[in-house]
């Protein structure tokens, strides 16, 4: 009974130290990219709609290219805090947005303690191609690009990391007990 009683003062004693979270004493956590993968590569493809396919119905189609993106989440505040809301674009060679990565799953990242969060996305030739001739059609046209030539070279690349792979334009909301706070955030990989 003497060993119980200690334990749940240890307890009460180490919770009454914990302190509140307040605008004040709110501190930044940190967001940095720990790795990126290509999950599955089947190589570069792109089929028209006037293809005839041998099974299926025919339309513009192209290779898939997942990825998933390994970032640590690290919390400076003596108290935990929740992440409820992380996104960030994708960018191939470090200006040519191809997705926005939205990951609404809720993390508690502990007192002082680093958390590990994973986004995944999928982007194919077909979404690449009207992603590239939306944003960065102009970027590529002066700098003499085509957007084929373009995106051959990522699906190539971006798997063998020999392509830049950006994840810009981050947000992530961190809440404590009534403080919410919004964080941007940019990491590259290599």
């Amino acid at each position: 009974m003497t060993v119980l009683l200690f334990g749940l003062a240890v307890v009460f004693a180490s919770c009454a130290a914990l302190q509140k979270p307040t605008e004040a004493n709110f501190k930044d956590p940190t967001i940095t990219l720990e790795s990126f993968m290509v999950t599955q590569y089947d190589g570069y493809w792109y089929y028209s709609s006037k293809i005839k396919p041998t099974k299926g119905t025919a339309g513009d189609h192209g290779a898939a290219l997942p990825m998933s993106f390994l970032f640590n989440v690290t919390n400076p505040n003596p108290y935990p805090v929740l992440l409820d809301d992380f996104r960030f674009t994708v960018a191939f060679d470090k200006e040519f947005d191809l997705v926005t990565v939205v990951n609404q799953d809720s993390y508690w990242i502990p007192a002082g303690k680093t958390q590990q969060v994973r986004a995944s996305t999928l982007i194919t030739v077909r979404s690449g191609l009207l992603s590239l001739l939306v944003t960065g059609g102009f970027k590529l046209k002066a700098k003499g690009i085509s957007a084929w030539d373009a995106l051959e070279k990522w699906w190539v690349g971006v798997p063998d990391y020999s392509v830049p792979v950006t994840a810009h334009e981050g947000a992530a909301t961190f809440r404590a007990d009534g403080v919410t706070k919004t964080l941007a955030f940019k990491a590259e990989f290599p």
